[in-house]
């Protein structure tokens, strides 16, 4: 005998693998969990358009995107420093005088001891990580807050400055030396209407941001976490290597690529690296999120915390002698409101102002945020008063937002 089953139709085919979220709730989660630094990033991009429409098209010019990374270079040296110090919840208001410090010792030591440039730029950086160092032991094991001790460092330094350089500039520095903040690097190879040696490394970066997202993506789902479906992933790659070629096609199209942009490139991969992946970088988050409990689970708070200011007077000197290259002499009134821009600058980037949030890379978006803004208004001929009021507006809704964004969270 046969028997007839009931027979139902076929269920529509969900558009996502089993076990897997659907595509809108994954882009949710994302735009959730990275809210702060896509936000930025977005807003960056929406301030290039402004500035690029309003000053018909001289923003994005080859020569004035190589002039915009090389005025603004040491602020994002500092602000990459900065951005650890405050995840580490903490804060640094002397760097600004130590820029000025670091580069009157520079000056010094080139000037009017004739002491080769590359021996006085290495000394500086120990110069910086002294500094940094000394400032560190009274807040790690002395138990001093950090706003105390670097406002006391702010006078210091911009006091020792003064007797270094006896109120008076002190220039000409070797030819060598002022490459760091004013030269490319050399063209190479057969003639074309475009830089050999930048094309090669925009090869090199495309492949290598290529490399790096797959992966992130398959050792994100070795471990059972969320990614991107494969159309999403797919499109974000090709976003990111059009973005790095553009980028590569028109500092090509004029001198290359900047020397100090090759340093702060360095700088971000490897502090990148220590913050995502080294040991010393998880136990500088968790200070920064619950000092205690951080504690308890074996973290040497006093040596992290040592560690994070011998670094921003390392990257700090570092700033130091890139501002003095650039300008080709060391002054008095060097680095004046410099810690201003760089706090600022982390705080755009995403960092929090309780410690424990914030990426070198979300420093460097805040940086350039900033180097945008004082660039397209001096284009079009905003005033520096009008300028620093806008600022100050970028940065109260930064940090307002952050704000904001914690409420929500905590009654969510």
């Amino acid at each position: 005998m046969t028997t007839t089953q009931d027979r139902t139709p076929d269920a529509p085919a969900p558009d996502h693998l089993p076990g897997q979220q659907p595509t809108g709730a994954i882009l949710l989660d994302l735009a959730r969990n990275n809210v702060r630094q896509y936000g930025m990033l977005i807003a960056l991009a929406l301030i290039v358009l402004l500035f690029q429409i309003w000053t018909d098209g001289t923003l994005l010019l080859p020569s004035n995107v190589s002039n915009l990374v090389q005025q603004n270079s040491y602020i994002l040296i500092l602000a990459v420093g900065m951005m650890m110090v405050i995840v580490a919840g903490h804060i640094d208001l002397s760097v600004g005088s130590l820029v000025a410090f670091v580069g009157a010792i520079a000056a010094v030591m080139m000037v009017d001891y004739n002491l080769p440039w590359v021996v006085a730029l290495v000394l500086s950086l120990v110069v910086g990580a002294v500094a940094g160092a000394w400032q560190g032991f009274w807040i790690a094991y002395v138990g001093i807050p950090s706003f105390i001790v670097t406002l006391a460092g702010m006078l210091l330094f911009r006091g020792a400055t003064q007797i270094v350089l006896e109120g008076q500039s002190v220039a000409p520095f070797p030819q060598g030396f002022q490459q760091i903040a004013q030269g490319f690097i050399p063209e190479m190879g057969p003639y074309t209407q475009y830089h050999n040696p930048t094309l090669v490394l925009g090869l090199l970066a495309v492949v290598a941001l290529l490399v790096q997202q797959i992966r992130d993506r398959r050792r994100q789902a070795a471990h059972d976490l969320t990614v991107l479906p494969l159309t999403l992933f797919v499109a974000k790659c090709a976003a990111m290597a059009a973005a790095v070629v553009v980028i590569t096609l028109t500092l090509a199209s004029y001198h290359g690529v900047p020397v100090v942009l090759l340093i702060l490139c360095g700088l971000v991969l490897l502090l990148g690296y220590v913050m995502r992946n080294a040991v010393i970088g998880r136990h500088i988050y968790a200070l920064g999120g619950n000092r205690e409990a951080a504690k308890l689970s074996g973290v040497r708070d006093k040596r992290v915390t040592f560690l994070v200011f011998v670094n921003m007077g390392a990257l700090a000197a570092l700033a130091g002698c890139v501002y003095a290259a650039r300008l080709n002499a060391a002054t008095p009134q060097a680095g004046l409101m410099f810690e201003l821009e760089a706090i600022a600058a982390a705080f755009i980037g995403g960092a929090s102002m309780r410690g424990g949030v914030g990426t070198v890379v979300g420093a460097v978006i805040g940086g350039l945020v900033l180097g945008v803004l004082n660039n397209g208004m001096s284009l079009v001929g905003i005033g520096t008063d009008v300028q620093q009021v806008i600022k100050g507006l970028v940065l109260l809704a930064a940090v307002g937002f952050d704000v904001w964004n914690k409420r929500r969270a905590t009654t969510t």
